[in-house]
């Protein structure tokens, strides 16, 4: 059975880059379009992976993140960060709310093909 991903970003554009090339390698993508969306999904059908933007409207990653910890299913999936941000403080505070990785914005396909990979193991 395929791994399940949960893809919660606002950017259609970046929800179907993230499909592309984890879709072809036989993961099944959930896509989401903002934080209150993916927890909504999230809760619908347990994933085992979880790849969430920090900007967003109505529920930013960070809040998400903060909120689907509190689910006790997610106490232990991983969560990988994708922004465009490099502030360190903001990485911190991410891996405080429950984040396991972190990958800047843009991304090569395969680097972000090699962190799932990882976070799955």
């Amino acid at each position: 059975m395929s791994k399940v991903i949960l893809s919660v970003d606002d950017s259609p554009s970046m929800r179907q880059s993230i499909k592309l090339t984890l879709a072809v390698r036989g993961y099944r993508i959930i896509e989401a379009v903002d934080g209150l969306d993916g927890l909504d999904k999230a809760q619908q059908q347990p994933v085992d992976l979880v790849i969430t933007d920090l900007n967003m409207p109505r529920m930013g990653g960070l809040e998400f993140i903060d909120a689907l910890r509190q689910l006790p299913d997610y106490k232990g999936v991983p969560i990988l960060f994708v922004t465009t941000e490099t502030d360190e403080a903001l990485r911190a505070r991410a891996r405080e709310a429950g984040a396991t990785g972190w990958l800047t914005k843009p991304f090569a396909p395969e680097v972000l093909l090699k962190v799932v990979r990882r976070l799955l193991e």
